[in-house]
């Protein structure tokens, strides 16, 4: 008879398991989703960027649009729907709206909780990039399946206590999902958002399929037709302008 001891057999069991569902700190799995995502350096050699495509409302409804970024903080989407083009920016300072299918007649200061996730949308690397200097907790809470796809659960705690669970594929380290609760305007919302069709853009390698839920009635789904990396942009581009008659 065969004898083999109980360490070679978990030895070898351990083998028998994908590298990918192993045991792993936080710091390896976010190094691998840099990896996977183009690089650190490169993601730091990005410093503007536009992309435009296609946004699908509730009832069918879609729009066009384009949203461009530019560090270190500044984020402006136009959608045109209607025949009406509608704006909500961030200029590193001020979030600001015009929203003409809503009745405004000219931009507006965004409400301060508005204004907070338009600021939290500027962030130009996301809040995995260099974390740790900023302050940011991330804790690897462990492995769960998404929609059938093995994943690597991350809890993401921001300075103001905000909270995102991140889940990256288990396999290519690429986030499919992820989940946050926010209070907007008196209301809470669970807004899951849905990441996928990955895709190389230059140096980087980005998601093309991007899909909303929990904002609102229906999900809000965006595809991606076009990226610019370091387009020329002006800090003016973000800026609100002003009311007729030269008044803010």
């Amino acid at each position: 008879m065969i004898r083999v001891s109980r360490r070679a057999f978990w030895y070898a069991a351990l083998l028998a398991v994908p590298v990918s569902l192993r045991a792993q700190t936080v710091d390896q799995v976010i190094g691998k989703y840099y990896e996977a995502a183009g690089g650190l350096d490169q993601f730091k050699a990005v410093n503007s960027m536009r992309v435009s495509g296609r946004m699908t409302l509730g009832q069918g409804m879609e729009a066009p649009f384009t949203r461009i970024t530019k560090r270190p903080k500044m984020v402006r989407v136009d959608f045109t729907l209607q025949g009406m083009t509608a704006t909500q920016a961030y200029d590193g300072q001020t979030g600001w709206m015009f929203v003409p299918f809503m009745g405004q007649t000219a931009a507006e200061v965004m409400p301060a909780d508005l204004a907070k996730s338009m600021e939290d949308e500027a962030d130009f690397d996301g809040p995995l990039v260099d974390y740790q200097a900023r302050g940011i907790q991330v804790d690897l809470v462990g492995q769960e399946q998404v929609e059938g796809t093995n994943t690597h659960k991350l809890k993401v705690t921001m300075k103001s206590g905000e909270v995102t669970y991140y889940y990256l594929d288990a396999e290519y380290y690429l986030p499919i999902r992820t989940e946050a609760k926010r209070t907007l305007q008196g209301r809470e919302f669970n807004i899951v958002t849905t990441l996928g069709d990955y895709k190389p853009e230059g140096d980087l390698v980005l998601p093309h399929s991007i899909q909303v839920s929990g904002q609102g009635p229906g999900v809000q789904a965006f595809v991606i037709e076009k990226v610019e990396i370091n387009p020329a942009l002006k800090d003016e581009d973000f800026k609100m302008p002003p009311k007729p008659g030269g008044d803010w």
